[in-house]
């Protein structure tokens, strides 16, 4: 596998990096798409980046070197989300697949009480909605108007999900929507 997930240290030896990157990089598709050096230094007092519920971890590339940063969150249950963050240079060059089977891999054999793994976007985030499919997540949700855009109308946050059998097999369990008798 070209991506390697490295355990940082967001209140030692990684700090400086880890304001670095995220205060360098804009995330577009993110509700907090800009940090400030307070936010970050905010965010790791109280604990996002390591604590009993969250984890983040540097995507190293065979090649390419550090390519971006990636938070567990929910951690404490059976089924955790994700925060990722490519680096601008990385990004559009056909890394995605790579780095989300990476990160299934990682949840599914540390993690053995996680049944079911969850990533949400926005709705116009084609590729990461393409990448999900690519990789075998189900859409599970569209949440409409949901997602909160500085100087525009909300847009719908789309939830995908893996289940840890389908991981196994790389059979997808279909997700079946009209559920209710007429």
């Amino acid at each position: 596998m070209p991506i390697t997930l490295t355990r940082l240290d967001p209140t030692g030896e990684d700090h400086d990096a880890l304001v670095d990157f995220l205060t360098r990089n804009e995330f577009p598709f993110h509700v907090n798409h800009r940090w400030t050096r307070e936010a970050v230094e905010t965010s790791t007092a109280g604990g996002a980046f390591r604590d009993e519920d969250n984890d983040s971890f540097w995507l190293d590339h065979e090649e390419h070197g550090r390519i971006g940063f990636l938070r567990l969150e929910d951690l404490g249950e059976d089924s955790p989300l994700f925060d990722l963050r490519l680096d601008a240079p990385f990004r559009n060059r056909g890394l995605g697949a790579d780095v989300l089977r990476a990160v299934s891999m990682h949840v599914f054999t540390t993690l053995p009480r996680v049944t079911r793994f969850e990533g949400q976007t926005r709705e116009d985030n084609v590729a990461m909605r393409k990448i999900f499919l690519r990789c075998g997540w189900v859409k599970e949700a569209h949440y409409r108007e949901s997602w909160p855009v500085d100087g525009g109308r909300p847009l719908a946050s789309v939830a995908y999900a893996v289940l840890r059998r389908d991981w196994e097999t790389g059979r997808t369990t279909p997700l079946v929507w009209d559920d209710l008798p007429g």
